[in-house]
């Protein structure tokens, strides 16, 4: 193989998806506020895989942070598909771009709730790349570690047998604070700090019946490995119990 032959292919390898109109006007959108207004310190986007059908689950600590975690998975040659609020949806303008670029709508305790893990799943097994927070919501955490998370990943993992990647993310909540004042501060430029790291091995789960218990050892396994990532992002060490705000909404020990 020539040199030139080599970098072609080496080339296509790398080369972006095709995006379709509406995901491609988020991008003309929002990667050059991104750029101008941020800078990036991003580590293991090597772990990110570039085909086939994944999910990446990562910790929220701010309304930023999708435009930040986004912006990482793009340049990681993928087009992210990611669950969020039903709400948002409803927006008169962004509404409609969020759902034509193919994003998720998740309509919490509806009859309409399943639809959203229906699509989650249905975009795997086709071999996109989807996005959850597994959370549900920012965290709680006064500490903005994660919290403990609902079991909707650890259920299409387990369904699909695809890769389950954790994501890491520190920075976004300098410019849109998680709880309190609402001001965006974008200047002077912050840092969004993320990390992707390996696969998080659920192997121990495979050829079980996917029960409750099953589903909700998963999802502590794949919060514990968020968690971690994060502590190596802050250079801390995270809590050894993740905040559970069920258990702090029934003893009313709330934290935020």
């Amino acid at each position: 193989m020539t040199e030139g032959s080599h970098d072609r292919q080496e080339a296509a390898v790398e080369r972006r998806p095709r995006t379709g109109f509406w995901f491609g006007l988020v991008v003309v959108l929002v990667k050059p506020f991104m750029l101008l207004f941020t800078k990036r310190d991003w580590r293991g986007m090597e772990n990110v895989p570039r085909s086939g059908g994944m999910i990446f689950v990562t910790n929220h600590i701010s309304h930023f942070d999708p435009f930040a975690v986004g912006f990482f998975i793009y340049e990681c040659r993928r087009i992210p598909r990611l669950l969020g609020k039903a709400s948002l949806f409803k927006l008169p303008i962004a509404g409609r771009i969020i759902t034509s670029a193919g994003q998720i709508p998740v309509y919490r305790d509806t009859a309409e709730a399943a639809d959203a893990f229906r699509a989650a799943v249905a975009a795997v097994e086709q071999g996109e790349c989807v996005g959850i927070y597994p959370e549900g919501t920012i965290t709680r955490d006064r500490e903005l570690w994660p919290m403990t998370g609902k079991t909707g990943a650890a259920r299409i993992a387990l369904m699909t047998g695809c890769p389950v990647i954790p994501i890491a993310n520190w920075g976004p909540q300098e410019v849109f604070a998680s709880y309190g004042s609402h001001a965006v501060r974008l200047l002077p430029r912050k840092t969004m700090r993320i990390t992707a790291g390996k696969p998080v091995d659920l192997s121990a789960f495979h050829g079980q019946p996917i029960t409750a218990e099953l589903l909700q050892k998963a999802t502590t396994v794949i919060m514990d490995r968020v968690a971690a990532e994060l502590g190596e992002l802050r250079g801390e060490n995270p809590p050894p119990r993740l905040y559970d705000p069920r258990k702090a909404r029934e003893e009313g020990e709330e934290q935020v």
